[in-house]
C-alpha cells in the first residue's frame, strides 16, 4: 500500500508558485520604471534602443525596447495590465513563462522592425502585454484545460477592449506592436503547451497497475 500526495502539500506547491509569479512580475514592473526614471520621457536610452525598421544593426534592440518607455504615462498604462496577465501566465510555472515572453518579444519586435513607418522609433512593454493577452486567451483551449479556459473568458471579459489597439486608428501608437505582440502570444501558445501525460497501456487480456501499488 502506497500513500499519493497529500492535499497540504499540493496547496503549498501552488501557494510558492503564486508568490513565485508575484514576486517575479513585480521585479519586472521596478525594472521598467527604474528605467524610466533614469532615462526622463524621450531620454538617450530610448532613443539609442528602440526600434527603427528595417535597419540591420537595429534588430537586437528589438529585446531592449520591450523594456523602455517615452514617458510616465507610457510606462503606467502598461503597469495593471502587464502585472495582472503575466501573473496569470507566469503562475503555471515560470520556465515556460519566459519561454512564452521570449517568444512574444521576438514576434512583436521583428513585426515592428519589418512593418513599423519609416524614421520610426517604436519602444514600449504593450507588444508584451498585447502577447500575455493573447496568450492567456487561447492557452485554455489548446490545452482542453478547463481552469485556463476560465482564466481566458475572464480575462476577455474584463480586457477585451484592448483589442481596438491593433488596428492603426492612432499615429502615435504602434499598432504593428500590439498586432504582431497578439501573435507572438497565441503562437506561444500552441508552441510551448504541456505534453499531457502519457497514459499506461493496460496488455490485451493483462491486467492495468494496481491503484493500490
Amino acid at each position: 500500500m502506497a500513500y499519493g500526495p497529500s492535499g497540504s502539500g499540493q496547496t503549498g506547491t501552488r501557494r510558492a508558485r503564486a508568490m513565485t509569479a508575484a514576486t517575479f512580475m513585480l521585479g519586472w514592473i521596478a525594472v521598467l520604471w527604474v528605467l524610466e526614471a533614469i532615462d526622463g520621457p524621450d531620454g538617450p536610452i530610448v532613443r539609442e534602443y528602440g526600434i527603427r525598421p528595417r535597419e540591420l544593426d537595429e534588430v537586437p534592440d528589438i529585446f531592449p525596447a520591450a523594456f523602455l518607455h517615452f514617458g510616465w504615462d507610457h510606462v503606467m498604462a502598461n503597469t495593471l495590465p502587464l502585472l495582472v496577465f503575466g501573473f496569470l501566465a507566469a503562475v503555471r510555472g515560470m520556465a515556460r513563462f519566459l519561454g512564452v515572453v521570449l517568444v512574444i518579444i521576438t514576434v512583436s519586435g521583428l513585426g515592428v522592425w519589418l512593418t513599423a513607418p519609416d524614421g520610426s522609433n517604436t519602444a514600449g512593454a504593450s507588444g508584451v502585454v498585447f502577447g500575455l493577452f493573447g496568450y492567456l486567451l487561447v492557452r485554455g483551449f489548446v490545452e482542453r484545460d478547463a481552469l485556463d479556459i476560465t482564466v481566458g473568458i475572464t480575462v476577455l471579459l474584463l480586457y477585451g477592449s484592448i483589442l481596438w489597439g491593433v488596428l492603426p486608428t492612432n499615429s502615435g501608437i504602434s499598432w504593428q506592436g500590439h498586432l504582431f505582440g497578439l501573435l507572438g502570444g497565441v503562437l506561444a501558445a500552441f508552441w510551448l503547451r504541456r505534453t499531457p501525460p502519457r497514459r499506461q497501456q493496460v496488455p490485451p487480456g493483462g491486467i492495468g497497475p494496481s491503484p493500490w501499488s
